[in-house]
């Protein structure tokens, strides 16, 4: 099998050598030390391969290498080809390669020697010093100087001394007994073992002479801290434990769990609710027109407490999968205005302050537009502190039965605030926010349900004390005395309505479709409305009006035309609005589908019809028009009887034709304030549903509702530890995660394989970061520290990270040179220490000071280990075979390592005059 390789110069390379002044010593600038692969050895960058197929033996037979050998040359001969091949040899493990190059007057021949042993004679320069010059076999006298170049490689492995990456736990706290932090509101970041597994050093002598150099079994002059030129390469650890991505992992693993949250903690419990009470169908038994037991005994609060004490009965302390200290503290972090309220006035009131808070908070933070591209959630928000804590307790505190047993708790909550009217902690106000994930939504939409209803029993009570006063009133008048106010007598019904909402709600709980429910007035509509039934007798019909529209009048008559309450659209989530478009897709396009679909969607609007009736009595059609949607009344100038120009108005065309259905909308609606409609939003029946889905999810389910905020934190975790250690190519490969995660975390259906591959990018870019941190602290970089050489450090670092192998500026004389002949020193002194002796030893840099002497002939330890590779290229010009033949260059590259010897030679002789 035959292999064409064109391979450029390799970017891991090291110093190359100075060319000869003779212009045939060319050849030799090239890259001498090079970690690529052994034929190049040889001094080449282009070649030919020739080596056995997969499935046939290896050349071992001398005469079949010969015969081979013999071939190449006959076929380089005969094409005039000049480009060097190669025939692998031997076993292949042993990596042997024999070839031949032929040029002009010229061939050269590639030989190679691999020997598992170093032979003691050639353990060191002068006997490499030796073969090669036999290899030669020049007899001219004096021999022509023989260029050398080494390069000896040292390998640090020992880090004993040097910090651990993360704090110990502190077993003392509430939440401790755990690597990587304790607070619920932060994801662990870093490595739990040493990122970098080992630094190799590489010194290197690169212009010797044999007469400079002195190398042999007794001495060497051959000292790393006097060696020119330094390099330095870092071998990272394959896969270190890095808590960031060890939690996302543990979380993404929870999407393919099957088990219901009644699997996981057990049926018991469910089965006894069921026995006393549904849940489910509360609403219905309210309804009902005969009941056996007292309502207050079927209310859904009384059921939902009862459950819950249930469960607490039930559930030993022993057999909770959360500690009791622990679900608390997370509860609290959760929902914090549990905390400081002193009486639900206190709390409801400091949980709309908080909202609002939250709210401006987060238009602060530059980051926070972040959870729109991944479809997330605002980082102060519950749904994002409930997904910290649901990864969290999964890591470190019960995995699976821990989540399910936090997400039943949730729920509860969540149902005790939606019972109690308590406004959700952490959460902006208005309708449900599209842009973020389907969690946060519900969330959103039970809050919405719990202002309604807030406004609801706050109307009811503004309602029932202003009755009651009118009736003390009215009765201390009859008789004769007047009605005594103290410091508590109830307030306005203008003035509470301000103080309670400026939106509308309605006065009845009920879910009858008969039955018509009285909506909150607006402070325009009471402050307007009495003044005109005492007045004007003849306007006491006119209801819900809010206030004058523009000075308009209406067509039929002087009146003014009133904007009226009008009854807010209803709020609506993602998937519901999904289910309605189903819905009317599925009516299909025949004019009845057609005509009932736009009937379904007139809901809004025959509502805010009839309360326009309600405000305007003896309106029109036009007139409504006119207010609702200006552009579909037409008005022009047009010249009377009289010869007067007079503005005249009408309908558009599209209100024209037939069969229109604002017109069908406005001849079937009734004269109804806002107030008395059936409520178009009912907040106790759609608070019922967001509850009962959020009741019903699995933990694999919820993991999918949170991943989108748990990637959000892992890519602010990584962007705030990436600003500390500023790393150009992690900033880069966050900025294109983030656009990544955008496309797959915006549609319903994930793709997890996808989600896993980019968790994978996640992992890789932590890993970058606390192998950054990790030589920092070796190299002693501190942060805020300024100067040449803490910039030079950083550089060099970086360089590091960046690229494969990285000149030391200064060699062993410079900063970064001085702090790794300290490592190795370190090193050294450690090496024949357990790692309990190593704590006592005295600090480093109380005796660096003192005179070491590294060589030989002294007791004192040396600065370095023994060179784990040691490299050494011999190279002259000579001519050969014959001594009138062409002076031709010659080469051996020599490789010394503990359990390998190879020599890769490049012998050339002139085919001319020999």
């Amino acid at each position: 099998m035959m292999q064409e390789v064109d391979e450029e110069e390799e970017e891991q390379q090291d110093i190359d050598m100075a060319a000869d002044s003779d212009p045939e010593s060319e050849v030799f600038e090239i890259t001498d030390f090079t970690t690529a692969s052994d034929w190049e050895r040889y001094g080449i960058r282009e070649f030919v391969v020739i080596n056995p197929g997969t499935n046939c033996e290896a050349i071992i037979s001398e005469s079949k290498c010969n015969l081979l050998l013999s071939s190449i040359s006959i076929s380089l001969t005969n094409s005039g080809c000049q480009v060097p091949m190669f025939v692998q040899i031997q076993q292949k493990w042993r990596r042997v390669y024999a070839g031949e190059c032929q040029g002009p007057g010229v061939r050269t021949d590639f030989e190679m020697v691999h020997l598992r042993r170093v032979p003691s004679q050639y353990n060191h320069l002068s006997g490499l010093l030796d073969i090669f010059k036999s290899k030669i076999g020049c007899t001219l006298s004096p021999l022509p100087p023989i260029n050398i170049a080494i390069r000896f490689t040292y390998i640090l492995q020992d880090w004993q001394q040097y910090s651990w990456p993360q704090q110990p736990p502190d077993f003392d706290t509430l939440l401790g007994g755990e690597v990587g932090g304790v607070e619920f509101g932060k994801l662990p970041f870093g490595a739990c073992e040493e990122p970098i597994s080992e630094l190799h050093l590489a010194t290197t002598w690169p212009h010797l002479t044999e007469g400079i150099v002195v190398d042999n079994d007794v001495y060497s002059d051959l000292d790393p801290l006097q060696a020119p030129h330094w390099s330095v390469r870092v071998r990272t650890a394959e896969n270190p434990q890095c808590l960031l991505g060890d939690v996302l992992t543990e979380f993404f693993r929870l999407c393919c769990r099957k088990e219901s949250t009644e699997e996981i903690l057990g049926r018991g419990l469910a089965e006894e609710v069921k026995e006393n009470s549904d849940i489910s169908s509360a609403l219905s038994k309210l309804t009902e027109p005969a009941a056996t037991v007292p309502i207050s005994k079927l209310s859904v609060s009384n059921m939902v407490h009862s459950a819950r004490k249930h469960i607490r009965r039930h559930r030993r302390i022993d057999e909770s999968p959360l500690n009791t200290d622990v679900l608390s503290s997370i509860l609290l972090y959760l929902f914090p205005d549990a905390a400081v309220e002193k009486s639900s006035e206190n709390r409801k009131s400091k949980t709309a302050q908080s909202n609002n808070c939250g709210k401006a908070e987060q238009n602060k933070n530059s980051h926070d537009n972040l959870f729109l591209q991944l479809k997330s959630a605002p980082s102060d928000s519950l749904t994002y502190r409930l997904a910290l804590c649901a990864c969290l307790v999964n890591y470190n505190h019960g995995g699976l039965r821990a989540v399910a047993h936090l997400w039943q708790e949730f729920v509860l909550e969540l149902r005790y605030r939606w019972e109690n009217n308590y406004l959700i902690y952490g959460l902006a106000g208005g309708p449900p926010d599209l842009r973020c994930c389907l969690l946060h939504q519900k969330l959103q939409m039970l809050n919405c349900c719990i202002e309604r209803k807030r406004a609801r029993d706050e109307a009811r009570k503004v309602l029932e004390g202003s009755k009651e006063r009118e009736r003390k009133v009215s009765g201390g008048c009859q008789n004769g005395r007047p009605v005594p106010e103290s410091a508590g007598s109830p307030i306005t019904a203008s003035t509470s309505t301000r103080e309670v909402s400026p939106g509308k709600s309605w006065d009845s709980w009920s879910d009858s479709e008969d039955e018509f429910f009285e909506c909150l007035s607006d402070q325009g509509e009471i402050e307007t409305t009495h003044p005109e039934v005492e007045k004007h007798g003849s306007k006491s019909k006119a209801e819900g009006r809010l206030h004058p529209y523009n000075n308009m009048t209406l067509l039929n008559s002087t009146e003014p035309l009133y904007v009226p309450v009008t009854q807010e659209p209803a709020p609506m989530t993602e998937d519901l609005l999904e289910e309605q478009s189903e819905v009317l897709a599925k009516l299909g396009t025949s004019a009845e589908g057609t005509h009932l679909r736009a009937r379904m969607q007139s809901a809004c609007l025959l509502s805010d019809m009839e309360s326009f009736k309600a405000a305007n009595p003896g309106c029109v059609l036009e007139d409504f028009v006119r207010w609702y949607s200006p552009r579909d009344y037409v008005e022009e100038e047009v010249i009377d009887k009289k010869g007067n120009t007079v503005v005249k108005g009408e309908l558009s065309a599209r209100m024209k034709i037939p069969g229109n259905m604002w017109v069908e909308t406005w001849e079937t609606a009734r004269v109804t304030p806002a107030r008395r409609q059936r409520r178009l939003f009912d907040d106790t029946k759609e608070a019922e549903k967001v509850l009962h889905y959020l009741a019903v999810q699995k933990p694999a389910d919820l993991t999918c509702h949170l991943l989108p905020c748990i990637l959000h934190a892992a890519i602010l975790k990584l962007n705030e530890e990436e600003s500390a250690e500023d790393i150009p190519s992690v900033k880069k490969n966050i900025q294109q995660s983030t656009c990544q995660a955008s496309k797959l975390l915006h549609p319903l259906n994930h793709d997890y394989k996808k989600l896993e591959d980019f968790i994978n990018q996640l992992m890789a870019m932590e890993t970058v970061i606390t192998r950054a941190r990790s030589l920092k602290a070796k190299f002693a970089i501190c942060e805020g520290a300024k100067g040449e050489d803490t910039e030079e450090l950083e550089k060099f670092v970086s360089s590091l990270l960046e690229e494969p192998e990285v000149v030391v500026i200064g060699a062993g004389q410079g900063p970064a040179g001085s702090i790794i002949h300290r490592l190795f020193v370190n090193a050294q002194r450690l090496a024949d220490f357990t790692s309990d002796e190593a704590a006592h030893l005295a600090p480093l840099d109380e005796d660096f000071g003192l005179d070491r002497k590294p060589t030989g002939g002294s007791n004192k330890m040396s600065d370095f280990p023994s060179p784990a590779g040691r490299e050494i290229l011999l190279r002259t010009c000579v001519p050969r075979p014959a001594p009138y033949s062409k002076a031709l260059p010659q080469r051996l590259f020599c490789v010394l390592m503990n359990e390998e010897f190879r020599l890769a030679g490049a012998f050339s002789s002139d085919t001319s005059f020999f």
